[in-house]
Parts: structure tokens; C-alpha cells; sequence
């Protein structure tokens, strides 16, 4: 993601709620002993997703994509006491590393992990949903959307991980820059929802469900 200036996104950092020791240490185990560590949602988006869900006063949330747990724990903090949430995966280290800190936050109660294949997993969850997070292979995010789509009420939320896809959604080459590219223009012209594409990190859509 060097797209984005680097000397930006610390200032940004800097100027963003800490997340705590625990994910601190989560970030740091997440780098040292799963692949792919630039898949860890972070500081800067984290906090974002939580004030999503705060803001939306979500009770049920689900995520597509859990990896080692950062994101899942970050919504949770800002669920209520008898907030759901719902999460799936399909990777057994990076569930494995997740549920080792589920248990050790305050806030893994309100968590559900739902191992196997996502499309299987959206399935068992059942409506309504506030807040949806889709994070997972890129190839697949316009099954997940419409999947998910129906059982999000009216005024709830879907987010969307990776839609600048470090800039290459400009000049889409492989599968995965088509994909995404594909995703961004599907949504925006679908007039069940109304968003708007931010430029955190990563990319990160935002779909209001009308």
C-alpha cells in the first residue's frame, strides 16, 4: 500500500484512538507468525469500524474474513454487552490465533466464529444484520455483497475492505484488480444502496442500504 504517502498515513496514525495493549499485541503476533501480515486491518481502520458500529448503535453484526481476529475484536469493543457478532473464516492458523484472543479480550463473548467456507457461513446467520464487513477473496466480494444484502435492514451498513486495491483498480491487470474494479462499479451503480468510497488505507466502501 505504498500509494498513500507514507509521512500521511503515521500523521493519521498518530492523531487516531490507541486500540489497547491486547490488539497491540495481536498486531505484533500477527506479524511474527502468519502470512501475509498486511492483511491485519490496523489502528486506523479499526478504530473506524468500531465507531461505524458505535455510531449506528449496532446490535448484529457479521464479518466475512476474520484472519487473526483484529477487526472482529475491534467491532465487538463497540457493540453493546448483548452485541452479536458473527465471523468466518477459513484458514485454521489464523482461526487458531483468533480464538486464542477472543478468549483473552473482555469483549469475545459477543464473538461467533464460523469456520468453513463464507458463503455457507452467511447462510446460517440470520436477519437482521446492522453492519456488515466483507475482508476476504477478492474474487468472490460480489457473491458476498448480494448475499448479505437481503438480510441487512433498511438504514444498515455493508463496508468493504481493499476497493482502491493499492491503486491498481486504476489499470486493473489480474483477476483480483478486475474483480475489485468489477465490485466498485456493480455497487456504485446499484440503486438499492447508497456510498461512498474512502481513502483509508487500503480503500474502504462504505454502502448504506436504502
Amino acid at each position: 500500500m505504498d500509494f498513500i504517502d507514507d509521512r500521511i498515513e503515521r500523521y493519521a496514525f498518530n492523531y487516531t484512538e490507541d486500540e489497547g495493549p491486547l490488539l497491540t499485541q495481536l498486531k505484533q503476533e500477527t506479524h511474527e507468525k502468519l502470512e501475509l501480515p498486511v492483511m491485519l486491518t490496523g489502528r486506523l481502520e479499526g478504530r473506524l469500524l468500531k465507531l461505524l458500529v458505535q455510531l449506528l448503535q449496532a446490535k448484529r453484526v457479521l464479518e466475512i474474513g476474520t484472519f487473526s481476529g483484529y477487526s472482529a475484536l475491534s467491532m465487538a469493543e463497540g457493540l453493546p454487552d448483548d452485541g452479536e457478532l458473527f465471523t468466518c473464516d477459513i484458514d485454521p492458523p489464523a482461526i487458531e490465533m483468533a480464538k486464542k484472543y477472543f478468549h483473552r479480550s473482555e469483549h469475545g463473548k459477543k464473538i461467533t466464529l464460523l469456520e468453513g467456507e463464507a458463503l455457507k457461513s452467511i447462510e446460517k446467520v440470520e436477519a437482521p444484520l446492522d453492519m456488515v464487513f466483507i475482508d476476504a477473496d477478492k474474487a468472490n466480494y460480489l457473491n458476498y455483497y448480494e448475499a448479505v444484502l437481503p438480510k441487512v435492514r433498511s438504514g444498515g451498513l455493508i463496508v468493504v475492505d481493499n476497493v482502491l486495491w493499492s491503486g491498481r483498480v486504476l489499470d486493473p491487470q489480474d483477476e483480483s484488480d478486475h474483480a475489485i474494479h468489477n465490485f466498485n462499479r456493480s455497487v456504485h451503480a446499484d440503486d438499492r444502496v447508497e456510498g461512498v468510497l474512502l481513502t483509508v488505507r487500503d480503500g474502504v466502501f462504505c454502502l448504506r442500504k436504502k
